[in-house]
């Protein structure tokens, strides 16, 4: 076997159906239910869904390891089981930080913690990063790749909770979802979660794909000029929440007025702020603790009085390490909606 052939021997047969950028989501307003439904769970698939039939499936883990494994299903499902509650949120555009797509959704997944299965392969201690290869392949926008490759750094394996996932809300993966396996990284944004997981490359380095190095990277702090200093990838998902009710336009009754949503972030959310005049100022919200990685809900009821002329609601959340959610041009923008007082 070439070099060549062994490099590509991971690779499953599989039909991509569709062969096209594949979107799922529900409006912002259905999303009433603290755990998101497997069929109402948002989905971007960039280049379509692979269909992948078990027999044929193996995870290859190589690199940096003692012992290099092709992992049947059983072979896997031996390790042991841990369910893990989290928010997942789509980062958006690819190569565009400056929008906010809005889409989230909070699922109960199941599958082998990564951490103990790199222990059972002899992971190096020197290895810094795992790159993960979903076999999903074609173009999107105005660029393309032969595979979908991620890479996760070693000192977030390590602290937990990273899972090699089966399950999603007691239920195999659905295709949609990346059967039969796929990665996720409570915490992280959802592009690093890859699905159809097929092989994991123990590395003492980032990966070089298209979507570590052009793609799904933020510019870095700012210098005293406003310019970027360098870019950061995009992994730990930052402040975030979305209004649930009311919708966006509606007409607005009753008294007091109440406002609710699903907020979340990698660190946890301290506060919720709500505005009714475009910013200027901040009521707070009560936020609910927060469940492991689950999103969290925030409520606030207000006296109609207090918001007379109000024709939008801004919700901007704060985390615990108190980073504040961007008003604008950010993939974790606020959330804004547009209402009638009734």
């Amino acid at each position: 076997m070439s070099d060549a052939d062994r490099e590509e021997d991971w690779r499953p047969a599989l039909e991509m159906t569709p062969d096209t950028t594949f979107r799922h989501r529900v409006p912002i307003h259905a999303l009433t239910d603290p755990v998101t439904s497997n069929a109402d769970h948002f989905v971007l698939a960039h280049f379509g869904v692979p269909r992948i039939a078990l027999a044929d499936w193996r995870l290859r883990i190589d690199g940096m390891v003692r012992r290099p494994l092709r992992l049947e299903f059983d072979g896997l499902k031996r390790f042991r089981r841990y369910e893990v509650e989290t928010f997942m949120k789509c980062a958006g555009f690819p190569d565009n930080p400056a929008i906010n797509t809005h889409n989230a959704s909070n699922a109960v997944w199941a599958g082998a913690d990564l951490r103990e299965v790199l222990e059972h392969v002899g992971a190096d201690p020197a290895a810094s990063f795992v790159w993960a290869y979903g076999p999903d392949h074609g173009s999107y926008a105005d660029w393309s790749a032969d595979a979908y490759i991620k890479d996760v750094p070693v000192e977030r394996i390590a602290a937990g909770d990273v899972l090699l996932a089966w399950d999603m809300n007691g239920e195999p993966l659905p295709a949609e979802h990346g059967f039969p396996l796929r990665l996720l990284v409570p915490g992280f944004y959802g592009t690093n979660s890859v699905k159809w997981l097929c092989r994991l490359h123990v590395a003492d380095r980032r990966s070089p794909a298209i979507t570590t190095t052009r793609l799904y990277n933020d510019p870095g702090p700012e210098r005293a000029d406003g310019t970027a200093v360098g870019s950061v990838p995009v992994w730990e998902a930052p402040p975030d929440a979305v209004i649930v009710a009311p919708a966006d336009r509606a007409v607005v009754t009753g008294d007091p007025v109440r406002i609710w949503g699903r907020t979340w972030a990698a660190r946890g959310i301290d506060r919720v702020g709500i505005s009714f005049d475009e910013g200027a100022s901040w009521v707070d919200a009560e936020v609910d603790p927060r469940r492991g990685y689950a999103w969290q809900r925030f409520e606030l009821r207000i006296a109609r009085d207090r918001i007379a002329g109000a024709t939008s609601i801004i919700a901007r959340a704060t985390d615990t390490a108190g980073a504040s959610q961007p008003l604008e041009r950010a993939r974790n923008a606020c959330h804004r909606i547009a209402i009638r007082l009734g």
